[in-house]
């Protein structure tokens, strides 16, 4: 490990991080932002395409009790480029040597939301002694391809490339993201928000964003091959309400298809749950898949406590 440095930026950034230190991973730098004191250490895996301080907001909450902890991925937000997609085997690595290195003590409770839920719990099966429990916001989960009809089942295996997408239509994108995601972050302070957006949405930073999950397929088969989850508690907060991020960006046609969806999964939680004894599901009415963690973050610090020795 080389000494810690804050605010590094790379050629592409196209601002400095507002917080946080680099340390070296894998032969690249990552970001983590560390507050608080106290443990077990609460580490946030971001959702895919985003990074760590997407979850500012619940992160300071957090602190006021104990250590928490959000970073960036390789490939990702502050953290160095690398070739997108990374293996999970990768990513759990990556994220258990960046722990080590900034001396962050397990046993950790993980909260993953989204792709960072899978992320959470190969990391959990992998490593289940370093483990004091988890929490998954609207976690992907590598069975929901047999919940799902066949057509919309085909479309989630072919994930495809950013290659199909113009550069004109990658700006295009960029520009409607950032403004939706500014709007949803707009009562956070400008030192915060600002860097964050700029950040996501650069050209590159983009781009990158959207190669993160193209290997889901695989990622499903490294979760399955990781063995069964352990037993470890874990809360699943499963957002039930409208995702009013997703709703601005699709088509009035294709919304209903997003309530469908969280039917969809909120069902598979279930059924996991009743094969997990130490496995709950708490639902979220008011508060949609992508801005979980922004609508509802005492949801998400309940659920936090709730995880035993919190």
């Amino acid at each position: 490990m080389t000494t810690p440095h804050s605010g590094r930026s790379s050629a592409d950034d196209t601002a400095r991080a507002p917080l946080g230190e680099h340390y070296d991973v894998s032969g690249a730098a990552m970001l983590l932002h560390r507050c608080g004191t106290g443990g077990p250490p609460v580490v946030f895996l971001a959702g895919g395409g985003m990074f760590g301080l997407y979850y500012w907001n619940v992160h300071t909450l957090v602190a006021e009790f104990t250590t928490s902890v959000v970073y960036d991925r390789l490939g990702t937000g502050w953290s160095d480029p690398v070739d997108l997609p990374r293996s999970g085997t990768r990513v759990t690595d990556d994220l258990r040597e960046l722990l080590r290195a900034a001396a962050v003590p397990d046993p950790y409770v993980l909260v993953g939301h989204s792709l960072g839920g899978l992320y959470a719990r190969l990391y959990a099966k992998r490593f289940p002694g370093e483990i004091a429990g988890l929490v998954l916001l609207d976690p992907t989960h590598e069975d929901i391809v047999g919940y799902l009809p066949e057509e919309r089942a085909r479309l989630l295996r072919d994930t495809g490339t950013d290659e199909r997408f113009s550069p004109e239509q990658l700006d295009a994108m960029r520009t409607a993201y950032r403004a939706t995601f500014g709007r949803a972050l707009a009562d956070w302070p400008a030192e915060i928000r600002e860097p964050v957006l700029d950040q996501g949405f650069s050209r590159e930073t983009y781009r990158r964003s959207l190669r993160e999950p193209m290997n889901l397929p695989r990622l499903f088969g490294e979760v399955r091959d990781a063995g069964p989850d352990p037993d470890v508690p874990t809360i699943i907060v499963s957002a039930m309400g409208t995702d009013t991020v997703a709703e601005e960006l699709v088509p009035p046609e294709a919304r209903a298809s997003l309530a469908e969806s969280a039917q969809t999964k909120h069902r598979l939680y279930t059924d996991l749950a009743a094969t997990l004894p130490r496995t709950t599901v708490r639902r979220v009415d008011d508060a949609g898949h992508s801005g979980i963690a922004w609508r509802r973050p005492d949801a998400v610090v309940r659920a936090i406590r709730d995880i035993p020795s919190h």
